[in-house]
């Protein structure tokens, strides 16, 4: 009797033991504390891209080769005031098969070498043709085979929403292109303190490395060079990035070609915008405009007879110059904003003449003026 029941004690063990190991040797894919094998759903064809997403990738493949990597070597001091190398990166693009490259002037400032990769990873020596400190651009030229050109188009009719991408170099990364939409049209200080006019504000991410290279619309046509990113303490995308014009570029492009070096055309004022809200407190004439606050001892606005104001006030707390002359219209282009302004001058080349119209106290006149050249310390 106590046989039977040692016998049937071992067989319950035995049959236990044997039954898990076993299990444990065959099951596939059962973890620790799993009662099942693991299962996978797996799709059984690749994805559908949508009609972004299919026009993302055309617009990449076809604008990627116009897009160069730029590394410029400039000397600096070090600790024990010796002369080191240093070197910077940045981005540009191709605009003709002459090998002209277009960039940032602050990507290759006081570069004592630049060096151009292409996108099929070959090296070129490149030489500076022109630099715009004031706008922050620069024409490069290498001597290269088979260069794609990068398609231009106009920055006029720009969108607040409109969709744009953007490809460069960001932090030496090669290629790299980003999407989002433009999210204003604003005036800004650029990366060497002069103003950018009607810069394109854009969240598409910008880092560093993305300066010179292309700001698209959503045809893979540039509209603006991307320059500048809103740190805010970071060296490093935070949603606000801008970029140059593209039609300020084509005029300074205009420039370099004719005359070797940028000519900015300048009526020698310093202005303040009129709002409606504004206008009605000054009690002036029109519910629009610019105000002539200082005009430039012997430039262009004060040669035709433009005054400026001769009355200290405060906007918030800014301090302002009013009673000057306010400019409606430059060759009947209605005038609300520097912007304006800014649109009128990238028509024109110093020299020109334009016909100003202002009004005076409350009387509206006309004057024909001189365009001057701004220099570089006229922002």
């Amino acid at each position: 009797m106590n046989f039977r029941r040692l016998f049937l004690i071992l067989l319950i063990v035995g049959g236990f033991w044997y039954f898990t190991t076993h299990q444990a040797l065959h099951s596939p894919l059962i973890g620790p504390g799993s009662r099942s094998p693991l299962t996978l759903t797996e799709a059984h064809a690749a994805p559908e891209y949508t009609s972004e997403e299919l026009n993302n990738i055309a617009v990449y493949k076809r604008v990627v080769p116009s897009v160069v990597n730029i590394t410029s070597t400039t000397v600096t001091l070090d600790f024990f005031y010796g002369f080191v190398p240093a070197q910077g990166q940045g981005s540009g693009f191709i605009l003709d098969k002459q090998g002209h490259i277009l960039t940032n002037y602050h990507v290759i400032a006081d570069a004592r070498n630049i060096q151009v990769q292409t996108h099929d990873k070959h090296h070129y020596s490149a030489q500076v043709i022109g630099k715009d400190r004031l706008h922050d651009l620069a024409l490069l030229q290498i001597d290269a085979p088979n260069l794609v050109p990068a398609v231009l188009a106009s920055s006029r009719d720009l969108q607040v929403g409109q969709q744009v991408l953007a490809i460069g170099n960001p932090f030496g990364l090669s290629g790299s292109m980003t999407s989002g939409i433009i999210s204003a049209i604003r005036s800004v200080r650029g990366p060497e303190g002069s103003p950018i006019e009607n810069a394109i504000q854009t969240d598409a991410a910008i880092n560093p490395g993305n300066s010179g290279g292309p700001l698209l619309n959503s045809h893979g046509e540039v509209i603006g060079i991307n320059s500048m990113i809103a740190q805010n303490g970071a060296e490093q995308n935070a949603g606000i990035g801008f970029a140059i014009p593209i039609d300020t570029a084509k005029a300074v492009l205009g420039d370099f070609q004719k005359y070797g070096h940028a000519r900015r055309p300048s009526l020698g004022i310093r202005t303040l915008a009129i709002s409606p809200g504004l206008a009605e407190q000054m009690g002036l004439p029109a519910s629009y405009g610019v105000l002539i606050e200082i005009t430039q001892p012997g430039g262009a606005a004060e040669r035709a007879g433009l005054r400026g104001g001769n009355e200290t006030a405060y906007l918030g707390n800014t301090r302002i110059t009013i009673g000057g002359d306010l400019i409606v219209a430059i060759d009947g282009q209605e005038i609300a904003n520097s912007q304006d302004i800014t649109e009128v001058m990238n028509q024109h080349q110093p020299g020109d003449t334009v016909t100003v119209t202002f009004f005076r106290g409350r009387r509206k006149m006309t004057a024909r003026v001189v365009l001057g050249e701004a220099n570089e310390q006229e922002t």
